[in-house]
């Protein structure tokens, strides 16, 4: 039953990640390396702080091209305040998340350290491998 599956079961382990400190051009560009719109900040200790995506970033080109500056840091354009998901939550529940709001991912936490990340691919994945059981 879907409702028995959690999110740490299906969420991506393995994420780039920033600090408040990180060069905000050095982030953009890794952002367009990995093909990926927008990446967790977290402090010396893994917890988030905020989250930097495409759409931050656009900041940084706008703000060059009329003010000529170019760069920052990270915590100069990043989001701080950003919703997580329990590791332990059920995927029904963040299922629930997903069509309440226009997010594509949520930061994963345990005890307010990111641990992972889930997508809404994610959880049609948990969906089909419980429907092929």
């Amino acid at each position: 039953m879907l409702s028995s599956v959690s999110v740490k079961d299906y969420m991506a382990a393995s994420l780039v990640t920033f600090t408040a400190d990180t060069d905000v051009l050095h982030a953009i560009h890794l952002l367009i390396e990995k093909g990926i719109s927008g990446a967790p900040v977290i402090d010396n200790l893994g917890n988030i702080v905020g989250l930097l995506s495409e759409k931050d970033c656009l900041k940084v080109a706008l703000e060059a091209s009329y003010h000529g500056q170019y760069g920052g840091r990270v915590a100069d354009y990043m989001t701080p305040h950003v919703i997580t998901v329990d590791a332990d939550a059920s995927i029904v529940e963040v299922a629930k998340m997903f069509l309440n709001a226009p997010y594509k991912r949520y930061p994963v936490v345990d005890d307010n350290r990111l641990v992972g990340q889930i997508s809404r691919r994610d959880v049609l994945k948990a969906f089909e491998a419980i429907r092929e059981r």
